[in-house]
């Protein structure tokens, strides 16, 4: 083969070099029947036909571009503009890894500047990394800054049992071995004043999701009061799209504002890859993970952007690190850069409250029917949990086969105590008709 460099007299050399006359002899070890395995592959086919057969494939995949879905729990089916993939598709972007030279990397680094800029102006902070994993690294490595500024003199976090179940999950597995103690997850009863209950002098900080995994929105301010009083931090989850109508954060009090950025133009991509959005205050800075671009000027005066702070091992002293990732999602939050820019002050406003009220339209219809019941005790967002007449699995599998509609998340699996109730995403996406359609199909199962 003319791409394999080696020569037959190449080839003998490093034989005779380990002690072998031929290549087989490198297989000794290896049963004979166990060598050269019959894998029954089809006959080969063209370019073309095999492209047919991977399409067929693909087809077979239930997606959110040929049915309609209703499913949320963190990950959310929002319009993608076709600016956003344009963008990242260009070679200058999509083949850059790290932006370790900023003579060369100008424009890698003003993306990422604009992004950090946009983030801070969406959740009310002073300054935002880029970036995390995803929203549960986020809130994981919000734990651990916190107990950075209190030098790991205080041991308690607090974390509310409303905060996505897999991000608290995260939170657990990152801070095993540091002794640390962990309350209010695990009471699902816990509401906000009894998590308020829990703040003390040992607590370092506590967590809590807004609108929370439910859907609902609260106003935080007490808490952060609270929170500040006893010299802990406040950590809010937010969902992105929702700081398009609601107070920020930070206008709260918060102190660190985390979440999955998954919704700011990434899709849903079958899980992954996600992004962790990450913004906190100035005074914190220095123990915040990731990285930070900023701006400056050069030698001639002109514009320019560095890389003003990596705190990973990679980069610093190993004592100074603040944590040991190894890299970011730099192609998702050039996605997300371009998503915000692009709608702009006035885009975003919109595409919240489209979410909003076709997803109250929707409670309102499915709360009609006999047999749901919708929590209506708490404003909400684009989630609202639903009561149902029957296991939501069931529910769930009569609306995928019979009326191709992806249903909302079964909440029993998380919360036992929620057996029989279905979390519904509603956002932009999702017409009249396929709300009506929804309604429709829950009235059938029911009957």
């Amino acid at each position: 083969m003319s791409f394999i460099p080696h020569t037959d007299a190449d080839r003998q050399e490093m034989l005779a070099k380990i002690g072998v006359e031929r290549i087989a002899d490198l297989f000794k070890d290896i049963p004979a029947d166990r060598r050269y395995v019959d894998f029954d592959l089809p006959e080969p086919l063209s370019e073309m036909e095999a492209k047919w057969e991977l399409n067929a494939l693909a087809e077979a995949n239930v997606d959110a571009n040929h049915y309609a879905c209703f499913l949320g729990a963190g990950a959310y089916n929002h319009y993608v503009p076709s600016v956003v993939d344009y963008a990242l598709q260009r070679g200058e972007f999509y083949t850059a890894y790290t932006p370790y030279q900023p003579e060369i990397s100008q424009g890698t680094l003003q993306a990422i500047f604009e992004y950090q800029s946009m983030i801070c102006a969406l959740t009310g902070m002073e300054v935002s990394n880029a970036s995390h994993y995803d929203g549960a690294t986020s809130l994981a490595e919000a734990v651990i800054m916190a107990v950075n500024v209190h030098r790991g003199k205080r041991k308690k976090i607090v974390l509310s049992p409303t905060i996505h179940p897999e991000y608290r999950a995260v939170v657990r597995t990152y801070v095993q071995g540091m002794g640390l103690t962990i309350v209010g997850d695990m009471d699902p009863q816990a509401d906000l004043a009894a998590l308020q209950a829990m703040i003390d002098d040992d607590t370092v900080m506590l967590a809590v999701q807004n609108p929370n995994f439910f859907g609902q929105v609260a106003e935080l301010s007490s808490l952060a009061e609270a929170c500040h009083a006893h010299k802990a931090l406040l950590t809010v989850v937010a969902d992105p799209i929702s700081l398009g109508m609601f107070k920020a954060p930070g206008d709260m009090g918060a102190d660190i504002v985390v979440g999955e950025g998954q919704s700011l133009g990434g899709g849903l991509n079958y899980g992954g890859p996600y992004l962790g959005f990450f913004a906190t205050r100035n005074e914190y800075v220095r123990r915040m993970a990731g990285r930070l671009v900023g701006e400056t000027t050069d030698a001639d005066g002109q514009r320019g952007y560095v890389l003003t702070l990596a705190t990973r091992e990679q980069h610093i002293r190993r004592e100074r690190a603040t944590s040991n990732i190894c890299t970011n999602q730099g192609l998702l939050v050039l996605a997300a850069g371009v998503y915000m820019a692009a709608l702009g002050r006035c885009g975003l406003p919109k595409i919240a409250s489209l979410c909003y009220h076709k997803a109250h339209y929707a409670a309102a219809q499915i709360n009609a029917l006999e047999g749901y019941e919708v929590w209506q005790g708490k404003p909400f967002f684009k989630e609202f949990v639903v009561k149902c007449p029957r296991p939501v699995a069931e529910i769930n599998e009569h609306l995928l086969a019979e009326w191709e509609i992806i249903g909302g998340y079964d909440l029993g699996r998380d919360y036992p105590h929620l057996a029989d109730h279905m979390l519904i995403a509603v956002t932009e996406t999702n017409t009249r008709e396929e709300i009506d359609d929804l309604v429709a199909a829950l009235e059938e199962v029911a009957s």
